[in-house]
């Protein structure tokens, strides 16, 4: 509590159709959520919010700090997520920080030295993808970047990975066939965990200078911009 000096942090993120939420208190896990009941989990991001500060023991004016995930991923989910951090750190006055959310979910299967690649879906056989090593900090082997599976396998082959997130479980057949069978990890964990962690290992990384004029990093426009672009330039 930040009255008696103690350090309560939320993370929320819901750049993928499930929706997580996670608090840690003094550093350990306080409370966890992941809502994927129905197809637009991140609408239920707030109520998810709600129960977990509650069940952490706490209320929303004790928590210190928010991380979010900062995209790409579902742009519907990306906007919930940060107006959420954003008008909870306004209201409360407290520190915001921001990870890509690939990195998250990669930094929660962060154990071993093998690189961690997280795909998300984009559609149209096209990912989301970001590859990082994790020791003591974290280091990038691949950028966050949208690019075809296909292409993303000819970039990575040869190489130690494994892969985590949605995008590698829609594409799991493809990524056993070039990397191995155990190359995709079946077991899911929570990328709201993942920036939690970040936020400790790498504050200054993640730290939001002007929570009011921060947006998340889409990486690309949404379809229906795309669409209107092309046709503008038709």
């Amino acid at each position: 509590m930040k009255g008696r000096g103690r350090e309560a942090v939320l993370a929320v993120d819901s750049s993928t159709r499930a929706a997580y939420v996670a608090l840690e208190v003094d550093r350990c896990l306080a409370a966890e959520e992941t809502v994927t009941a129905h197809a637009n989990a991140s609408s239920a991001l707030l109520p998810a919010v709600d129960r977990a500060v509650r069940a952490a023991g706490l209320a929303p004016a004790e928590l210190s700090a928010i991380v979010v995930g900062g995209g790409p991923g579902s742009f519907t989910g990306l906007r919930i997520a940060a107006a959420t951090a954003k008008g909870m750190v306004r209201a409360l006055g407290i520190r915001l920080y921001a990870y890509s959310g690939l990195l998250a979910a990669a930094a929660a299967h962060r154990d071993g030295e093998v690189p961690v690649c997280a795909l998300f879906d984009a559609r149209n056989r096209e990912v989301f993808a970001g590859c990082w090593r994790f020791g003591a900090g974290v280091e990038e082997v691949l950028g966050v970047e949208a690019l075809s599976i296909d292409a993303l396998a000819e970039r990575l082959r040869g190489l130690p990975v494994r892969f985590v997130g949605e995008g590698a479980a829609l594409h799991r057949a493809l990524l056993a066939d070039a990397f191995g069978a155990d190359a995709v990890v079946g077991e899911e964990r929570s990328p709201a965990a993942g920036l939690l962690w970040l936020a400790r290992v790498a504050p200054d990384a993640g730290r939001v200078e002007d929570p009011a004029a921060w947006e998340p990093d889409y990486v690309r426009a949404a379809g229906v911009e795309r669409i209107a672009a092309a046709r503008g330039a038709g």
